[in-house]
C-alpha cells in the first residue's frame, strides 16, 4: 500500500490511511481545529493522489478506528455484505468515482451495491469529487422507505413540519403544525424538538399531533426529538409514536457522550416493532452533522467528513424511514461560512444515499455563522435538485426555540413549483382533497391554517 506521492519535485508521505483520508478533505474549520487537516493546498493535492490510487479492499482494511476498540467499525464490517462488496472491492477509489458518475450506471446498480460499502470507501470518493459531482450521484441514488407514507420516489420533494414551542405550549405546537400543513408540509414527517426533555411532555405532544392528524384524515408520520430512553419511557405510557428518534455519532465514544450505544439502539428498534404505530416496515429517525464527535473529543484523530460518514453506516443498520444531516447547527467552529456549510450538505447528502440511507438536510445556519440567506436559499435549490429526500420546513425558516435559521413553510412550495416536484403520493392526495393545492398550483385552502381542524 504506497501512502507516499511527490508534487512538483516534493515528496509527501503519509503515516496512515486515516492521515490520508483527513488531509485529503476540503478545508474545514473544524478539521483545521482538530488538527488534522492539510498543511497548505499542495498537500491536500498530495492526499488526494494517494487517496486515488488506494483501492476499496485496502479501504475496508484500514477503518479508520480499528475493530477491536470501536462498536460501530465492528457493525459495518460484521454486516457487510460480502457480493456487494466483490462487484467493486478491486476498483481504486479514483476508479470508483469514475465508475459512479458513469452514465451507465444507474440507481438500481447504486441501490444494489450500497450494502457491499463501507463509511470510509464513501468518504474517499466524496474527497474526489467536485460539488456537480456530488449532485450528479446523489440525484441517480433512489431509497424508498415507507412508513405511513412512501418517501423517496422519483419526482418527489418531501418535508419535516418542525413545530416547535419555546416552553411545549401544545396549544401553540398545534398552531403552527396547521399552518405547515396548510403550505403543503410534513409529509416526510411532524417533528417536534421539545423544550422538556420528559417521558409526560412527549406523551402528551404525541398525542395532540396524532388526534390533529386522525381527524383531518392527514397522511403522515409523527415524532417528538427527545432522547431515545425518554421516547421508550413514553411509550411505556401507552402514547402513539409513528417514528422513533436518536442523534447518531460516528464512534462508539460518540454516541456514549449521547448516552446511547448499539444494544440500546437494538432494544428501542424491538419497541417500536412491538408498540409503535407506524404501518410500513421503516419506523427510526436518525439525526447527523459533521463535527458532533470533535465536539465530545471522540472523533480519533479523524476527519469530520470521514467520521460522518460512519454516522450513516451504523444508521443503515436499522433501515430508518429519515435520516437528515443538521448540516449548519452545529456552528461555525465546524463549518466557519456559507461555502464550508453548502459543501457539507452535499457530502453529507452523497455520502447517505450512496450507503443506502434515504437522506434528508436540514439546510440551516447558526446565528454566529457567516451565511447569508441568498446562500442558503441556493443550497436549498442545490439539494433539491441533486434529490435530496426531504427539507425541514417552520415558520419563516426561524426556529423560536432551537434560535437557528433554516427553511420556511413558505420555501417548500416554492422548491417544489421551481424543481418540477411533489410531496408523497399519499400526501399529494390529501393536498388535493382539501383544497390546498389544485395540479400545480396553490388550492383555495393554501395558506389557510383554520382549514385544518
Amino acid at each position: 500500500m504506497q501512502l507516499a506521492s511527490t508534487i512538483r519535485g516534493r515528496g509527501y508521505r503519509f503515516g496512515s490511511v486515516r492521515e490520508v483520508l483527513a488531509k485529503a478533505n476540503p478545508k474545514k474549520s473544524g478539521d483545521d481545529l482538530a488538527g488534522v487537516s492539510a498543511r497548505d493546498e499542495v498537500e491536500r493535492v498530495a492526499a488526494r493522489a494517494v487517496l486515488a490510487d488506494l483501492t476499496l479492499a485496502e479501504l475496508r482494511a484500514n477503518p479508520v478506528i480499528p475493530y477491536e476498540t470501536d462498536e460501530l467499525t465492528r457493525v459495518v464490517e460484521d454486516e457487510l455484505d460480502e457480493q456487494a462488496y466483490r462487484a467493486v472491492s478491486h476498483l481504486s477509489v479514483g476508479q470508483f468515482r469514475e465508475w459512479l458518475l458513469d452514465i451507465g450506471t444507474t440507481g438500481p446498480t447504486l441501490r444494489a451495491i450500497a450494502p457491499g460499502l463501507t463509511p470510509e470507501m464513501a468518504a474517499a470518493a466524496c474527497k474526489l469529487m467536485s460539488s456537480f459531482d456530488l449532485m450528479t450521484v446523489g440525484s441517480k441514488c433512489q431509497v424508498v422507505v415507507r412508513a405511513n407514507t412512501t418517501l423517496g420516489l422519483p419526482g418527489r420533494l418531501s418535508s419535516r413540519c418542525q413545530p416547535n414551542h419555546p416552553i411545549d405550549d401544545v396549544e401553540g405546537i398545534l398552531a403552527s403544525m396547521r399552518e405547515g400543513l396548510s403550505y403543503g408540509c410534513g409529509d416526510a414527517v411532524i417533528g417536534i424538538n421539545p423544550a422538556t426533555d420528559s417521558p409526560e411532555s412527549t406523551a402528551e405532544i404525541l398525542r395532540a399531533v396524532d388526534g390533529v392528524l386522525k381527524a383531518n384524515d392527514c397522511p403522515t408520520q409523527h415524532c417528538v426529538l427527545s432522547h431515545l430512553v425518554v421516547q421508550m419511557k413514553a411509550l411505556e405510557l401507552g402514547c402513539p409514536m409513528d417514528l422513533m428518534f436518536q442523534s447518531l455519532a460516528g464512534t462508539q465514544d460518540g454516541n456514549r457522550a449521547y448516552g446511547i450505544s448499539i444494544k440500546l439502539i437494538d432494544e428501542a428498534v424491538a419497541m417500536m416493532k412491538e408498540k409503535g404505530t407506524t404501518r410500513g416496515p421503516n419506523q427510526m429517525y436518525f439525526e447527523t452533522g459533521q463535527g458532533s464527535a470533535l465536539s465530545s473529543a471522540s472523533n480519533h484523530d479523524a476527519d469530520q467528513v470521514t467520521i460522518e460518514a460512519r454516522c450513516y453506516g451504523l444508521a443503515r443498520r436499522y433501515k430508518p424511514f429519515l435520516v437528515n444531516t443538521v448540516v449548519g447547527f452545529i456552528g461555525p467552529e465546524y463549518l466557519e461560512d456559507g461555502p464550508q456549510i453548502s459543501r457539507a450538505a452535499l457530502e453529507d447528502h452523497f455520502m447517505g444515499k450512496l450507503l443506502g440511507l434515504p437522506m434528508g438536510c436540514d439546510a440551516c445556519f447558526t446565528y454566529h455563522a457567516r451565511m447569508s440567506q441568498d446562500e442558503l436559499e441556493s443550497l436549498k435549490v442545490l439539494l433539491g435538485a441533486a434529490g435530496c429526500t426531504y427539507l425541514m420546513s417552520l415558520p419563516v425558516g426561524d426556529d423560536i426555540m432551537l434560535n437557528y435559521q433554516s427553511t420556511s413553510y413558505h420555501d417548500i412550495p416554492t422548491l417544489r413549483r421551481l424543481l418540477g416536484k411533489r410531496p408523497t403520493p399519499e400526501f399529494d392526495a390529501w393536498l388535493a382533497e382539501r383544497g390546498i393545492w389544485a395540479g400545480d398550483a396553490p388550492g383555495p385552502n393554501f395558506g389557510r391554517a383554520e382549514a385544518i381542524r
